[in-house]
């Protein structure tokens, strides 16, 4: 309509000789690409606004200060060295968007160094709390951790991860090769030998595998491992946390999501890591932790029974009861 205004005036000031026919051609033209241009623009707007939102939120975030004290400009005494000993005293927590729900209950556990501990229990009864607590994602709200007798919260961040290696249900892995892969388990070292990335899959039970590639640990493993099954996903999740030649290792959960087959292979290259470490396991399946040192039973964040498999079957409790309705099942 605009456009046809715009040519019936034009039309009217040539006709009495008030503007050369050109100049009326100039002004359509810039009025039909001038309306284009704010269609295109205004189609934009709702994504303009969500950017706006995103980064006023990245703004929020970075100017957030941390809750958590990281001791990185204390001095620290590089002699203090946690050597697998770990020890819950009176811990208690609830997740900062949960205040009213109490998940660990003035929770006491010690675990030996060199030894397999195993959690296990219900859903929701502060298993997988343990072990982010352990690793410092959050801090108790009373009582605290201690590693070979020093809290938690006195080693620096990078010094108390370095020393862990975790191995969770669902590994991320990148479209990178198999020896990167690995060697990301130690993002604390500029470079890793080769050596030790082969060492690593051998004893994650993955280096015969990996060598029967055509391309070996050259392997591109395609966005999220797509070309791995889940058992040599879980393997080389291993290897990468075997690299680190961690003091501890946390298994969360790490076979429950495999078929029977692939679990008998990873179950094996576990025992194979965790051999001379301190092992923190959260099973689901309770067949794979019947060789733990020690299996602690939470409900409601208390330990409520705890022993060997043995033991615990003997006192025919929650961990007898959740044993016998798996073997069923």
């Amino acid at each position: 309509m605009a456009y046809g205004v715009s040519l019936g005036y034009g039309g009217f000031l040539v006709a009495n000789q008030e503007v050369p026919y050109q100049d009326i051609i100039k002004v359509s033209e810039g009025l039909i690409f001038g309306s284009w241009m704010l269609g295109q623009a205004l189609s934009y707007a709702p994504n303009v606004g969500d950017a706006v939102l995103s980064a006023a939120r990245l703004l929020k975030l970075f100017q957030r200060t941390p809750t958590m004290y990281n001791p990185v400009d204390k001095p620290y005494n590089t002699a203090v060295k946690f050597e697998g000993d770990i020890t819950y005293e009176n811990v208690n927590f609830n997740y900062p968007n949960r205040k009213g729900i109490n998940i660990l209950q003035n929770l006491n556990l010690t675990i030996k160094g060199g030894t397999t501990v195993a959690l296990v229990g219900p859903s929701g009864s502060g298993k997988s709390t343990c072990v982010q607590l352990l690793l410092r994602y959050y801090d108790p709200v009373r009582g605290g951790i201690n590693l070979s007798g020093v809290p938690t919260t006195e080693f620096p961040f990078d010094t108390l991860r370095s020393g862990m290696g975790l191995v969770s249900q669902e590994p991320v892995l990148f479209d990178r090769t198999i020896a990167e892969n690995i060697a990301y388990g130690d993002n604390f070292r500029t470079d890793i030998p080769m050596a030790e990335i082969i060492e690593a899959a051998k004893k994650s039970n993955i280096h015969q595998f990996i060598t029967s590639l055509p391309q070996g640990y050259n392997t591109s493993l395609g966005s999220k491992g797509a070309q791995l099954s889940g058992g040599q996903k879980q393997r080389i999740a291993i290897a990468r946390a075997m690299v680190r030649n961690p003091k501890i290792l946390i298994l969360d959960e790490a076979t429950s999501a495999l078929d029977m087959e692939s679990e008998k292979v990873v179950q094996e290259a576990l025992d194979t890591a965790r051999s001379g470490r301190t092992c923190v396991t959260i099973a689901h399946r309770l067949t794979t932790v019947r060789d733990a040192d020690l299996i602690c039973v939470l409900k409601k964040g208390v330990v409520v029974e705890k022993g060997s498999h043995e033991e615990l079957m003997a006192l025919n409790g929650i961990y007898a009861e959740l044993y016998m309705m798996q073997q069923v099942a």
